[in-house]
């Protein structure tokens, strides 16, 4: 299984790449993990911020596929690390590839999130979009040191 995080932002700092290739590179070939970028759409004189996140939901869309869908939003369902855990091994059993999607500052369209499998939120905090990047790398390695009994989790 892929695990593949979408990302609508691009020009990310050199310690956000460096980090995000720490935790890619620690998972296994049987969940790997790979980091896509969108460019966001520009916010030109008349592209309403609907405009602009239809625009983008497109492009996600296209790259997600037929894969397990699961937004990042704030009204989604938060999770403690072991329920994440459990959610790993409950999309290892799908038999699918899984796409974490990451707004941009514009957020992502409502029918995005309406055709997700899932609306994840990580935080009630706002969070600065590299930042999450960041945080979901590590979290998944996590969620999978955890199903490996491995013990990079101290519970």
């Amino acid at each position: 299984m892929k695990l593949r995080i979408i990302s609508v932002g691009h020009k990310m700092p050199d310690w956000v790449e460096t980090a995000c290739a720490e935790y890619t590179k620690r998972m296994p070939r049987e969940l790997s993990l790979e980091i896509v970028e969108i460019k966001p759409e520009k916010r030109a004189a008349g592209n309403s911020t609907e405009n602009v996140q239809e625009l983008e939901a497109k492009r996600i869309l296209e790259v997600a596929g037929k894969d397990y869908l699961i937004a990042c939003d704030e009204h989604g369902k938060e999770l403690t690390t072991m329920q994440l855990a459990e959610k790993t091994q409950f999309w290892q059993s799908l038999g699918r590839n899984v796409s974490l999607v990451i707004g941009s500052a514009d957020g992502l369209h409502p029918d995005l999130k309406k055709q997700a499998n899932w609306l994840w939120s990580l935080s009630k905090l706002t969070l600065p979009h590299a930042f999450v990047r960041v945080l979901l790398c590590e979290q998944l390695y996590r969620a999978y040191s955890i199903i490996q009994k491995h013990p990079y989790h101290r519970e």
